[in-house]
C-alpha cells in the first residue's frame, strides 16, 4: 500500500512539473501586449486616486509614428483602450474631471499630444471612438528621454500639486498633470 501511494505521489509530481513548465513556455509567446496597472496614490496605505489598465505594445524595431501616427486618434495602448478610472474629482491638465471611469484616448503629435476622456468605457481601439462621446480634451507637452523604453508604459510621479501621469514610448515622453 505505501509502495502505490509513494509512486502516485512520483507520478503526480513528475506530471505538475511538467505541465507546468509547458504552460510558461505557452504563455511567454501569447503575451505579445501584456497587460499593465498605473496608480496615482500619495502612499501604499491610502486608496488610489487614479487607476489606468492599458496594454503594454512592444516597438519591435518598428517606428512609433507608424504605430500611434501624429494627428490620429490612438487608443492609448494595445487591445482595448485603456480605461481610467478617478476616484475623487480633480484637475486634469487644468481641467475638472467627476469621479468615474473613461476610456483614455491620445492624438499624438510631434511638439503636444492630446489627451482625452471618452464615455466609452471598453471600446475596442479607436475604430469605435465617437469624439462627441469625449468629457475631456486637454494638451499635453512632449519631450524626449534618456533611454529607449521598448514597451509602451503609463507612470504617476507625485508633486507638491498632485502627479504627473508620464506616458512614454521610445524616447517618446508626455506629462499630463492631474491636480486636487
Amino acid at each position: 500500500m505505501k509502495k502505490t501511494t509513494l509512486l502516485s505521489t512520483f507520478a503526480f509530481a513528475f506530471v505538475m512539473l511538467l505541465t507546468t513548465t509547458v504552460n510558461a513556455q505557452k504563455f511567454s509567446k501569447l503575451d505579445k501586449s501584456p497587460l499593465d496597472v498605473a496608480f496615482y496614490r500619495v502612499d501604499k496605505k491610502t486608496p488610489a486616486f487614479v487607476k489606468v489598465v492599458y496594454s503594454r505594445p512592444f516597438l519591435k524595431g518598428r517606428e512609433l509614428s507608424k504605430l500611434a501616427p501624429n494627428g490620429e486618434v490612438w487608443r492609448t495602448g494595445a487591445n482595448e483602450s485603456a480605461d481610467i478610472t478617478i476616484y475623487k474629482d480633480m484637475k486634469i491638465g487644468g481641467k475638472s474631471i467627476a469621479t468615474g471611469t473613461y476610456s483614455l484616448f491620445t492624438i499624438p503629435g510631434e511638439k503636444e499630444w492630446t489627451i482625452i476622456l471618452n464615455k466609452d468605457v471598453n471600446a475596442w481601439g479607436s475604430y469605435s471612438y465617437k469624439e462627441t462621446n469625449d468629457v475631456l480634451r486637454v494638451k499635453a507637452p512632449v519631450s524626449k528621454g534618456d533611454t529607449a523604453l521598448e514597451n509602451f508604459s503609463i507612470t504617476f510621479e507625485t508633486n507638491d500639486a498632485g502627479a504627473d501621469m508620464y506616458l512614454g514610448w521610445g524616447t517618446t515622453r508626455v506629462a499630463i498633470p492631474f491636480s486636487n
